[in-house]
């Protein structure tokens, strides 16, 4: 083993032109013992662009954990790695956590290359406050799960900043409007950097309407971002729930949210998958 360990440097690569490739990462890339990148026939046609000839291995979400281990001892052997993902900032929705982890546990040096992020170069151009903001990454794939997930979130203050696929672009924006109301501003960020680059910017009603008519909008990779939820939308969520704990502890869970939808005007359904997660959170489990 060498005395002195080598570098795992986090590469971020371009989400689309490839002009946005650092200086200084084309040299690092170049001078690497190893690149570990999420596809290697992906990245071969970037690396081909710039002649970079360094060999690769491929780190993907399937391998990851196994091949780690690998790379951990190559890393302290002394030899140095570059780890980069198909487009963008390695991690960020992308494998590579497992690798990171393990080489801080290693004692090994951890170098980040900064350069293009989906979600940040969205939010830059998007009009939506900066100043505070989340990342979701991709809401889930099911419907179901998907409205639930969305109810988690109405009350969020923040700007909220999703990836979705393009083929359920459309049913996630329904969902969307119905758990966040039609009039939530958002903006939907497509192909960004790319030659059909769209930032359009509307209501999530007018977002939904414009994508289901043009096909084209549904095609390539995309960032959603929603508007924080305004404080008196804030208050009025807060209210309902107060009105819900109260019904609960008197009548049945269906009974309790109707009554409290026509006490609010909020969504009778909505308020019934709440008294089912308030009633499952208050139900004892089986005894150890």
């Amino acid at each position: 083993m060498s005395n002195k360990s080598g570098i795992l440097y986090v590469v971020a690569t371009p989400i689309g032109n490839l002009e946005d490739l650092s200086p200084r990462a084309v040299r690092i890339l170049s001078q690497v013992d190893l690149i570990a990148a999420e596809d290697t026939r992906h990245s071969g046609r970037l690396l081909q662009h710039y002649a970079i000839a360094t060999r690769m291995t491929a780190l993907h979400e399937h391998n990851e954990r196994a091949r780690a281990a690998t790379l951990i001892e190559d890393l302290c052997d002394g030899r140095s790695l570059a780890l980069i993902s198909d487009a963008g900032t390695p991690l960020v929705s992308d494998p590579g956590f497992n690798l990171v982890r393990a080489a801080h546990a290693a004692g090994i040096t951890v170098v980040p290359v900064p350069g293009a992020c989906a979600a940040i170069a969205a939010l830059s151009a998007s009009g939506l406050p900066t100043d505070r903001f989340i990342f979701e990454g991709f809401p889930p794939a099911k419907q179901a799960a998907r409205v639930s997930y969305f109810q988690g979130l109405r009350q969020e203050s923040r700007t909220q900043i999703f990836y979705e696929s393009s083929h359920r672009l459309r049913e996630s924006l329904a969902d969307m409007v119905s758990v966040f109301g039609p009039e939530r501003p958002a903006v939907v960020a497509r192909e960004l950097t790319k030659q059909f680059e769209t930032i359009r910017s509307a209501s999530l009603a007018d977002l939904c309407a414009w994508i289901s008519a043009d096909p084209d909008q549904q095609r390539g990779e995309m960032v959603v971002l929603l508007a924080g939820a305004p404080p008196e939308e804030r208050e009025k969520d807060g209210e309902a729930e107060r009105i819900l704990r109260l019904l609960l502890a008197e009548l049945p869970v269906r009974q309790a949210a109707a009554l409290t939808a026509q006490i609010t005007g909020q969504k009778k359904n909505q308020l019934y998958e709440r008294a089912l997660e308030l009633v499952r959170d208050t139900t004892p489990g089986p005894e150890a």
